[in-house]
């Protein structure tokens, strides 16, 4: 922990934010040498034989290997958050009101400083609790200081020398309240400055009872612990982007090695994609010969690009995630729950301008208000008892009265009850899957996602027709999809690469590939 000149700054918590860290693209995957690949031959309705990459067989793990598994996977998990969430840091913990947790750990603390208070009133003072104390106080001080031999550390060690302390408190001699001010300057000289205001009220009280200010000294030390743990992350954040990309395939391969099953849902979830190809692919025509009536085997790029889009709309309750995406699962959840709820304002509007017409085109201000407006009534779509009839019914009753407004205010005539009617019904019809409204706007929200990962040149801005109400909404999760979606292909670029050549060509070939098959996409750089 650096001492007053080199006291860290507070972090400040934020929302997730994806890693800035540059893509490698799908070269990074591993080159069609590396491995011998056989074929699998795809029926022409888009079908395939079941198949998974290869591997060991399964064996017994032994206690010790699955306790190592856990900790890479635990290292894998902190390494990659600290890396794509800039924001990230810990607090100390907080455990919620009434709890047993939070009983059971209050009582044990009242229970000791309720004795530290007996012994240090009884008549000879009994300084064994606070000997105690003041022993894990020093080792929480030195636990602070940057490792090696200085002059604080030095100075700590003098004036909290157990040994003589233990000799005053036998001889009725211990200074106590003299040593909890040391004690606090000491804070002061190492804490961060966030921390300054609290020292302060820590001089301040040295008059209060002496308990309640080891209580309070207690507290502030472990407020300098987590400042220290979130200083050295942010130093670590530095280095872990450099390394990063071969530290989590490192750790991942690991988990492979003692697992071989942990790429079983990764694998399903990319011969989703193949199979979805397949079955929107035109057959072969070829009118005679082994390939007649197959169909042409997607390339590997498209068959990840398509994965990778499926996860904004990821049903969690049905099926797991892939294994590589485990660590970014909140990431995944929360922009596949803002996605959905930009959509449905976007659907709103839509059946707004298209069913009023002329009266409110061109005014950005009502526009402004209704957009407001509708994102409020629909805000927390996705929590539980969250009733979307009632909520689009609200919506509707909210835009009729603004609309009015304004088309009086205009001197235009306020809308008929039966035009109101309809457009009420067409709002809360978007519930409906096989809306038209909805379904031309979750395409085209497809279509824009699908180019921001196919062309790195795409810009974020650059909206389909129709989309144009949301497109800052759009621009800002298109921009943190793609950093997650970069960073994860870097990473895991080689596992993708031979997942796709085991579907692809374990067994005789039905059709020749196309140019940018597997064998030349995933050569490394």
């Amino acid at each position: 922990m650096p001492l007053n000149d080199e006291r860290p700054s507070s972090t400040s918590s934020g929302e997730d934010q994806g890693s800035d860290v540059e893509s490698e693209h799908c070269s990074s995957m591993t080159s069609s040498s590396d491995t011998e690949c056989s074929r699998e031959s795809f029926t022409s309705d888009g079908s395939s034989k079941p198949c998974t990459p290869s591997s060991s067989p399964p064996k017994s793990l032994t206690l010790d290997e699955v306790m190592e598994a856990e900790r890479d996977l635990s290292n894998l998990s902190l390494t990659h958050e600290i890396t794509v969430n800039p924001n990230f840091h810990l607090e100390p913990d907080s455990l919620p009101q009434n709890s047993l947790w939070k009983m059971v750990r209050d009582n044990l603390h009242k229970a000791f400083w309720d004795i530290l208070e007996s012994e240090l009133d009884d008549d000879p003072p009994e300084y064994g609790q606070a000997i105690k104390l003041l022993e894990d106080i020093r080792e929480s001080l030195l636990s602070l200081l940057n490792p090696g031999p200085n002059r604080m550390r030095t100075q700590i060690m003098e004036v909290l020398d157990m040994e003589l302390i233990r000799q005053q408190a036998d001889n009725d001699a211990l200074d106590i309240q003299g040593l909890a001010s040391y004690i606090i300057t000491t804070m002061g000289k190492m804490c961060s400055p966030v921390r300054d205001v609290e020292i302060k009220k820590l001089h301040e009280s040295t008059h209060n009872n002496i308990v309640t200010l080891f209580r309070e000294i207690f507290r502030v030390l472990d407020l300098m612990k987590i400042d220290l743990v979130n200083f050295n992350i942010q130093n670590l954040r530095v280095v872990l982007k450099k390394h990063s990309v071969e530290y989590e395939r490192e750790k991942f391969q690991n988990i492979l090695d003692k697992e071989p099953s942990a790429l079983d849902h990764t694998t399903l979830w990319i011969k989703s994609a193949v199979q979805e190809l397949l079955s929107s692919s035109e057959p072969t025509e070829q009118t005679q010969g082994p390939g007649k009536g197959q169909r042409v085997l997607p390339g590997p790029f498209q068959i990840l690009h398509t994965a990778f889009l499926s996860l904004l709309t990821w049903e969690f309750d049905k099926r797991p995630l892939p294994e590589t995406w485990m660590t970014d699962e909140m990431r995944v959840r929360e922009l596949g729950r803002q996605l959905e709820q930009t959509q449905a304002l976007n659907e709103v509007l839509l059946i707004v301008y298209s069913t009023v017409g002329g009266p409110i085109q061109g005014l950005s201000a009502l526009s402004d208000r209704l957009k407001r407006m509708t994102s409020v009534l629909l805000d927390g779509m996705h929590r539980p008892g969250f009733n979307p009839q009632e909520a689009l019914e609200g919506v509707s009753a909210q835009i009729c009265c603004e609309l009015n407004k304004s088309l009086t205010e205009r001197n235009y005539p306020a809308l008929s009850p039966a035009l109101q009617a309809t457009l009420t019904g067409q709002i809360c019809s978007i519930t409906q899957k096989d809306n038209p409204i909805r379904t031309l706007v979750e395409d085209r929200v497809q279509q824009y996602f699908m180019g921001l990962i196919c062309d790195p040149k795409a810009t974020l801005e650059q909206v389909p027709a129709g989309l144009t109400a949301i497109k800052p909404e759009l621009a800002t999760l298109g921009e943190r999809f793609v950093s997650l979606v970069n960073y994860n292909k870097s990473v895991y670029g080689p596992f993708y690469g031979n997942i796709i050549k085991t579907l692809l060509f374990s067994s005789p070939p039905v059709a020749n590939p196309p140019q940018d098959s597997a064998q030349h996409a995933v050569a490394p750089n």
